[in-house]
């Protein structure tokens, strides 16, 4: 029996469920708190929200069920040619199949071909899986954050040149 996996830019009928994936990962990693993705309104309308011009949001489906997604977005007051990686968040059956690194492979590379030179990110400590990966990526933590993004909830923050 195969699986069929695609991995394609975001449609607005996706809002519902990609809310949900993240908001129920955040409840199962304990990272559900004020300050994050959580409770931001904009979790409700990611379509909306990718249409800002330098911005672009991907998600992964398997068998047409979306599992999660990951985005490039310019926040505000970044470093000139940095774009923020962000809403990187998978289903646990997506989990360990090699699609978040997918995501995160196709998010930089847009980034890169879309003139940035410098992606940004914010983690937890609860979602430390996903930080372990983007050391593995190259991402470096640097002590302070950069740009603003209103997520005053996370306290990791990593760069990776392109």
């Amino acid at each position: 029996m195969s699986t069929d996996i695609q991995i394609r830019p975001i449609a607005p009928n996706d809002n519902v469920a990609l809310a949900k994936v993240i908001r129920d990962t955040l409840t199962e990693f304990g990272a559900n708190k004020p300050g994050t993705v959580y409770f931001d309104p904009t979790t409700d309308a990611l379509y909306e929200l990718f249409r800002t011009p330098g911005a672009v949001y991907f998600v992964a489906t398997i068998d047409n069920t979306l599992v999660g997604g990951c985005g490039i977005y310019p926040t505000e007051n970044l470093p000139n040619g940095t774009c923020e990686l962000v809403k990187l968040y998978l289903k646990t059956e997506a989990r360990g199949t090699g699609l978040g690194k997918q995501l995160l492979e196709i998010s930089m590379q847009w980034a890169k071909d879309n003139g940035y030179s410098q992606v940004y990110l914010e983690s937890m400590p609860e979602l430390d899986k996903a930080v372990s990966i983007y050391e593995k990526l190259g991402f470096i933590r640097i002590q302070q954050p950069l740009g603003n993004s209103g997520h005053c909830g996370c306290d990791i923050w990593m760069t990776k040149q392109l």
